[in-house]
């Protein structure tokens, strides 16, 4: 197998204002392109699907996965990660060079490219808007705006940027709109094109987060001309702009005509000859290559994967598990595939599935000894060998902690409870704890006599509902009585962010390659973000914002360790696995690899048109 970690392509833009429309069918087909007069090339056409949809396109907003790579195709952040290079590395994106860092990881100066140009929006008043430096600060002042409810917040508070939390209590004391004018300590503009930010953490791994969509350069005009519909009305600087919008159905992108030239120069794994084929292929070319994006959501898996064999996609991000033993046998492509010439890209994606467990339910959450006897009960009772054989089709590992693989503070030797399946020890520390049938209906009720039921929230596809049968017999084998709450993933968030839920169980990707994030999502500040769990103890947050100031070392590898063996003996969610995914792409698709740290890849692939119309009836 070879591990391919990185997630594909620098991205960008939008413009003139697109809207939403009624939502279609999922599964309805992209509109066709009309046939081009003769003499005139075809446009080149991108299709895909994707499985979960998506809630709008503003970097200062929006949280999950789906919609953080739209935005990504559309506003353009001062970094990029090198979209070959393994192992991983920074480049400059809207930036000059890699930003002038201090010594003691302080203070960031970027210096940005001039000539760089916003797509094209009435908001402009009919002139072309350079991209500033300015633009920068805007954009990391609007995650501080409460009115913007910004879902990455925690990861700038938790940077300590002097100035910044003060002026959103303010804003939130004294019941006024957000100060934008106001100069803060945090931020400070140079010149036309250099800014710098001040951190009082002196986080190394800072800069990182410079290469996320989330702080991609937003104009203040749009967002003013468009007041509360900067999710629906995105503008940015990439290759991209949006052209049309489908809710829950259909987003087409359309190449940006403002965009500056950037020429395919990546260099690929020598070893990797499919992609060093490609690399010389396309080297040269300017970018991006294909003239439009059209992206379907199709939540069930088998019209999903049924369309791309019917060549209806041109890739498949992510072959839906159930597929894989036909699809991959053995881990390699299926010989019908590979005759039609399919192109499988596997690779261990640095995420993590958990379940987790509110720790301020009255049912499953606290600290005291019964509440933690209780999350250990449950998550020893569930199997994740069975989990990893049945419903993900061996395309997993286990979970030892939270950190996943290709990240620093990851151990392959490190071991826990949390991947133990024992009912033996399930039933007895239920047993000890006083959660015991009490009323002789073969359940357990809880130690005062009433009730013990868990709720568990998931989405209705298939696979969900084929692990949830695995929950269901988990419990069971411990008389434990579980309902299932069925929602939309969408809507689920939102409950999950506002402490709503009792569980859930919902997947965490990394944006860079470190495993600071994931501890992240035990540490007490970040409740309401990306800690769903609302974990909070002290000796945890102690540990947490230590190793978060080390540079990476023994040291830090330490306390990060120690940091996940107070989630093993808390458990306020039950890391399950580390999934293992593999792409698909057509043979006329050129260029296609997954990079996990980037969040888009259109501008990097090509397509053979003609290879694509024998193909294609």
């Amino acid at each position: 197998m070879r591990a391919v970690v990185v997630v594909a392509l620098l991205l960008g833009a939008l413009g003139a204002p697109a809207q939403a429309q009624a939502p279609g069918p999922s599964s309805a087909p992209a509109p066709a392109e009309p046939t081009p007069p003769e003499g005139v090339a075809p446009k080149k056409v991108l299709r895909y699907a994707i499985r979960i949809a998506e809630t709008g396109f503003d970097p200062a907003q929006v949280s999950d996965l789906y919609s953080r790579t739209i935005t990504a195709g559309i506003f353009d952040a001062p970094l990029r990660f090198d979209y070959l290079a393994r192992p991983v590395r920074l480049k400059p994106a809207t930036a000059q060079a890699l930003p002038e860092i201090s010594e003691d990881f302080k203070t960031l100066t970027f210096r940005i490219k001039p000539g760089i140009y916003f797509a094209d929006d009435p908001a402009f008043k009919g002139r072309k808007r350079e991209l500033t430096a300015a633009d920068y600060i805007y954009s990391i002042k609007r995650h501080y705006d409460p009115a913007n409810k910004s879902s990455n917040l925690y990861i700038l508070e938790n940077a300590l940027l002097p100035g910044l939390s003060e002026l959103r209590q303010e804003a939130i004391k004294r019941k006024k709109p957000f100060d934008y004018d106001r100069e803060v300590a945090a931020l400070k503009l140079l010149d036309r094109y250099t800014f710098q930010v001040r951190t009082e953490l002196g986080d190394p791994r800072f800069v990182n987060n410079f290469a996320d969509a989330m702080l991609g350069a937003v104009a203040r005009e749009v967002v003013e001309a468009y007041p509360g519909k900067t999710m629906e009305h995105p503008v940015g600087t990439g290759p991209w702009r949006l052209a049309d919008w489908r809710r829950s159905s259909l987003i087409v992108l359309e190449k940006n005509p403002n965009f500056r030239d950037v020429f395919y120069e990546e260099t690929p794994d020598p070893a990797d000859r499919r992609m060093v084929e490609a690399a010389a292929r396309l080297k040269g070319r300017k970018l991006p290559m294909v003239d439009r994006v059209e992206i379907a959501v199709i939540e069930e898996n088998q019209p999903r994967w049924l369309s791309f064999l019917r060549n209806e996609f041109d890739l498949v991000d992510d072959v839906p598990q159930e597929f894989m033993p036909q699809v991959m046998p053995k881990n390699k492509l299926a010989p019908n595939l590979a005759k039609r010439g399919m192109q499988a890209v596997r690779y261990a994606r640095a995420d993590l599935y958990l379940s987790y467990f509110n720790m301020e339910d009255p049912v499953v959450g606290g600290y005291t000894p019964d509440k933690v006897a209780l999350r250990r009960a449950i998550a020893l009772a569930v199997d994740l060998d069975k989990v990893i054989r049945l419903p993900r089709r061996g395309q997993a590992i286990p979970a030892q902690g939270p950190v996943p693989p290709g990240t620093f503070g990851y151990d392959p030797a490190f071991r826990s409870e949390m991947s133990q399946h024992d009912i033996g020890r399930a039933r007895a520390l239920l047993d000890l704890y006083g959660y015991v049938d009490k009323d002789g209906d073969g359940w357990r009720d809880q130690p005062d006599g009433s009730p013990l039921v868990i709720e568990y929230t998931t989405e209705p596809d298939g696979e969900k509902r084929a692990l949830a049968e695995l929950w269901q017999k988990a419990l069971d084998a411990i008389q434990v009585r579980l309902k299932f709450r069925f929602g939309k993933w969408p809507e689920n968030l939102k409950a999950s962010n506002a402490g709503k839920l009792q569980m859930w169980g919902v997947g965490w990707s990394a944006t860079a390659p470190d495993g600071d994030s994931f501890l992240g999502l035990g540490y007490g500040p970040n409740k309401g973000q990306s800690n769903k769990s609302r974990f909070d103890l002290p000796a945890y947050n102690a540990i947490y914002a230590k190793q978060k100031r080390l540079p990476n070392g023994p040291e830090r590898q330490a306390l990060m360790a120690e940091a996940q063996r107070l989630l093993v003996a808390y458990m306020p969610f039950k890391a399950e696995v580390h999934r293992i995914y593999t792409d698909m792409a057509q043979p006329w698709v050129i260029g296609y690899d997954r990079n996990i740290y980037m969040r888009d890849f259109w501008a990097f692939v090509d397509i053979d048109l003609e290879q694509q119309a024998r193909a294609r009836p």
